[in-house]
């Protein structure tokens, strides 16, 4: 019985016949759409070369020096320490944590967990990072979300081209976030926090937004060479699978805000990449953030589903281990001892950190809080904040060092920021 019904799910080949019909016919108003911003830009490979371009660490430097830029002194002392080898290597790091141990242990490195954290607002943050993790001989992360408003960080001083150039000098991944999204004034019967439960019907790209985030992606794109973007909403998420099928390099991470909480969520995704891979397999698709809700159990069968779309490699699953202390869950809320479990069964795991271990961050003058991340600079200096968040983001670096102490002291291995801590002596 189990059998029969099991070929009842089974997608008739005319059933995908009629769904290549609907994209290929020259009168289908959302694809010719599509099509007339990209042509607005240029060929795919047009495209990808102004990106290429952009992205050159050389080019990122040169506009900095062009600005003026007080943050090019940063960079290049930056650069310095990394070339002087001044960040602990992770093979130092295990003898320092596990003493004699370190070289009779084995480390699951095809399980390797990438050390995560967000809010990562203002550039000069993570030279205060840099000089903590050298000073205690700690590790950065193999990977940063930034939420902070596109428009503002690209006015100011060159934060945008700054923090391009840092991931490059540091070898971590990023992910930026559009100004294209649901607190942009895109529902126009939504407000602020006196209207928060209006997003729950739907967050992020109402009627002609999702073409308004195209045109932002590919304005960044081309400009700044960002490649990886956060995203929200289903239609953007189709957007983005439309761009990688046609050529264009966009990669893209699934926010939490999509709500993905169980295996059928996450199956439905997943389905969605794999029809609209390319030929070699691979997809825009390279994070997927699951809601705070999930357990172990979901993310090891969703785990099975990426497997078996031979997704395994190409997608990351990116999971909260701790979140800011206000505005978003009840507290305490601390994955680790969980993540511990997970690490040792589900491979490419991110452990996003984006709040600071509870009992720490609770007792802050200002505890992390999820609505800092829409504050305007200018908000925050005038409410003298600034040193404040940047205590609240220091205090994810360290819950994301205890991660990686309890990863290294289970046999488990981490991503650190591969040009800092994983390079051969």
């Amino acid at each position: 019985m189990r059998d029969r019904l099991r070929e009842q799910l089974t997608i008739p080949q005319n059933h995908l016949d009629k769904i290549n019909d609907l994209i290929r016919d020259p009168k289908n108003g959302a694809i010719n759409a599509l099509l007339d911003i990209i042509e607005r830009y240029g060929t795919p490979e047009e495209i990808n070369q102004r990106a290429a371009e952009a992205r050159r660490l050389p080019n990122l430097l040169a506009r900095l020096t062009e600005i003026d830029s007080p943050y090019l002194a940063d960079l290049r002392w930056l650069i310095d320490q990394r070339d002087r080898r001044a960040f602990i290597s992770v093979a130092d790091y295990r003898r320092n944590l596990l003493g004699k141990r370190a070289t009779a242990m084995t480390f699951a490195e095809d399980r390797a967990v990438t050390l995560e954290i967000s809010s990562y607002q203002f550039f000069p943050w993570l030279i205060d990072e840099a000089k903590q993790a050298i000073a205690n001989g700690e590790l950065m992360p193999g990977r940063y979300i930034r939420v902070r408003n596109m428009k503002e960080q690209v006015a100011d001083n060159g934060d945008t081209l700054a923090v391009a150039a840092a991931m490059q000098i540091i070898g971590a991944s990023y992910v930026e976030t559009l100004d294209t999204k649901g607190t942009d004034g895109s529902n126009i019967h939504l407000g602020g926090p006196e209207t928060i439960t209006g997003y729950f019907g739907g967050i992020g790209q109402p009627n002609d937004y999702a073409l308004k985030w195209l045109d932002e992606y590919l304005n960044y794109y081309t400009t700044y060479g960002i490649k990886q973007v956060l995203n929200i909403n289903p239609g953007t998420v189709l957007l983005g699978y439309f761009l990688h099928k046609l050529g264009i390099e966009i990669e893209f991470k699934i926010s939490v805000f999509m709500g993905n909480d169980n295996p059928y969520s996450a199956l439905w995704t997943l389905i969605g990449a794999k029809l609209f891979a390319r030929e070699d397999g691979t997809t825009s698709l390279v994070g997927f953030n699951w809601a705070n809700s999930v357990n172990n159990e979901t993310l090891q069968i969703a785990s099975q589903i990426r497997k078996l779309l031979d997704l395994e490699r190409a997608v990351r699953f990116e999971h909260h281990i701790t979140e800011t202390y206000k505005s978003i869950v009840i507290q305490p809320y601390d994955r680790t001892e969980e993540l511990i479990e997970l690490a040792a069964t589900v491979p490419n795991i991110a452990a996003k950190h984006e709040g600071g271990i509870p009992a720490v961050d609770g007792q802050r003058d200002h505890p992390s809080d999820i609505f800092d991340y829409f504050r305007s600079k200018e908000e925050i200096e005038a409410q003298g904040l600034m040193d404040a968040l940047k205590r609240n983001y220091l205090d994810k670096h360290d819950a994301l060092n205890r991660t990686a102490k309890l990863l290294t002291e289970h046999g488990l291995a981490f991503i650190a920021a591969l040009h800092l801590h994983h390079q051969s002596k």
